[in-house]
C-alpha cells in the first residue's frame, strides 16, 4: 500500500512517498520536471522482501521551497537525501535514480558506497553534467562552461511550467507536449497522462528556482550558469569534480544502467544540447563541431562506468529497443525483469 508522509530533518521538511513498511529498503530519486509520483508504479511492484521510499527532491513536489545552492553541485540534494535516510534510521539501501536522479548517483555513492547494496541508473544524465562539454572524458568547449546552467533552458516552458499550463497549443513550449514528445517515444502516452503533467508542473520555478540564473557569455551560445536552481546544479562547472571520486570511491556498489535506444533528451546527440541544435542550424552563430560538437552524453557516462569497474566496480549497460527517456513509464515489464533480479542478487 502507497502512503504519502512529510519527513522533517534538520535541513528541511521532504515529502516522501512510501509503498510497504517492512523490506529491505529501495530508494527511488526522480529526474527533472517531475517529482516522486513517477516511481509510483514501480514501486507498488517491488518484491515482497523489499519497501520503497520516493522523496521529493528539494526544488520539486511537495518538499519544502528552500535555495538550491548550484555552486555545490548536487551536494544539496546528496545532504538532503542523508538527512532522510539517517531520520529513517536506514543503514543500508539499494537505490535507483531517473535522468537527474541518475547523475545524482554518482555523488552520492562517492559520498556514501559503503551503504549502498545497489544503484540502478536509468536514463542518467552524463556524469560530467549537463551541456558545454566534448569527448567522453568531459572536457569543457570554453572554460566559462559556455551552453549549460539555467540559461539554456527554453524561458517559454519554464514560464508556462510556472503557469500551470495545461494545454498544448504551443508545439515548441506546452509541457503538455514537451513531455509526450521527449520524455517517452511518441506515440507512446501513460494511461494516467494528467497525473504525470501534474508531476512534471510541481516542481518550483523562477530565477533562482528553476531553471535558476544564468550569466551573458562571448562564447557560443552567449550563455554561461548562474548560482542558484536545478539545472546550474547541474553544469559541468559544479558538478565534474565528483567524477574522480566515483571512480575512485573505496566502496563501489554494482551498477546497473538502463537506457531506452531513442532517447532525445540524454543521448550522444540530444536534442536538448546546443552541440546538437547548432549543428542542425537550429541556432545562429553556430562555431562549428570542432569548437562546439553535441555532448557525447552517453559515452561518457559509458567511460566512467569503465574506468569504475577497472577500479574493482561492476555495471552493466542495459538497452530497450523502441524506447525514449523514461524506461520503466514505457516499457514497465521489461523493465522489472532486469531490475527485479539485480535487487534480489544484491541483498
Amino acid at each position: 500500500m502507497l502512503t504519502n508522509k512529510t519527513i522533517s530533518t534538520p535541513r528541511l521538511k521532504q515529502f516522501v512517498r512510501f509503498f510497504r513498511e517492512s523490506g529491505t529498503p529501495v530508494f527511488f530519486i526522480h529526474g527533472n520536471g517531475s517529482s516522486s509520483f513517477f516511481w509510483e508504479e514501480t514501486m507498488q511492484n517491488l518484491p515482497e522482501d523489499f519497501r520503497g521510499i520516493a522523496p521529493d527532491l528539494r526544488g520539486y513536489g511537495d518538499t519544502e521551497d528552500q535555495l538550491i545552492d548550484a555552486t555545490r553541485g548536487i551536494a544539496d540534494w546528496v545532504a538532503d537525501f542523508q538527512a532522510l535516510r539517517e531520520a529513517l534510521g536506514i543503514e543500508q539501501y539499494h537505490i535507483a535514480g531517473h535522468s537527474l536522479g541518475g547523475a545524482f548517483l554518482f555523488p552520492l555513492i562517492a559520498e556514501e558506497g559503503e551503504r549502498v547494496l545497489s544503484a540502478t541508473l536509468v536514463a542518467p544524465g552524463s556524469p560530467f553534467g549537463f551541456g558545454g562539454t566534448k569527448d567522453e572524458k568531459g572536457t569543457p568547449n570554453y572554460a566559462d562552461f559556455a551552453g549549460s546552467g539555467g540559461g539554456i533552458v527554453n524561458a517559454e516552458f519554464a514560464k508556462l511550467m510556472g503557469q500551470k499550463d495545461r494545454g498544448s497549443d504551443n508545439p515548441q513550449a506546452s509541457p503538455r507536449v514537451v513531455m509526450n514528445t521527449f520524455y517517452w517515444k511518441p506515440p507512446f502516452k501513460p494511461e494516467r497522462e494528467e497525473e504525470y503533467l501534474s508531476s512534471l508542473l510541481s516542481q518550483k520555478t523562477g530565477d533562482t528556482r528553476y531553471p535558476g540564473d544564468f550569466v551573458p557569455s562571448e562564447n557560443y551560445p552567449f550563455v554561461a550558469p548562474g548560482n542558484y536552481g536545478p539545472i546550474n546544479s547541474t553544469s559541468p562547472k559544479y558538478i565534474g569534480a565528483s567524477v574522480e571520486k566515483f571512480i575512485h570511491a573505496e566502496a563501489k556498489p554494482p551498477v546497473l544502467w538502463i537506457r531506452g535506444a531513442e532517447d532525445q533528451i540524454v543521448s550522444d546527440n540530444s536534442l536538448f544540447d546546443f552541440g546538437t541544435l547548432g549543428k542542425l542550424g537550429l541556432i545562429p552563430n553556430y562555431p562549428g563541431e570542432d569548437v562546439y560538437p553535441p555532448q557525447p552524453m552517453v559515452s561518457q557516462t559509458r567511460y566512467v562506468l569503465e574506468q569504475y569497474q577497472r577500479n574493482g566496480g561492476t555495471y552493466t549497460e542495459v538497452v530497450f529497443d523502441d524506447c525514449g527517456h523514461t524506461p520503466f513509464v514505457e516499457k514497465p515489464e521489461q523493465f522489472l525483469t532486469r531490475f527485479h533480479p539485480f535487487l534480489e542478487n544484491h541483498k
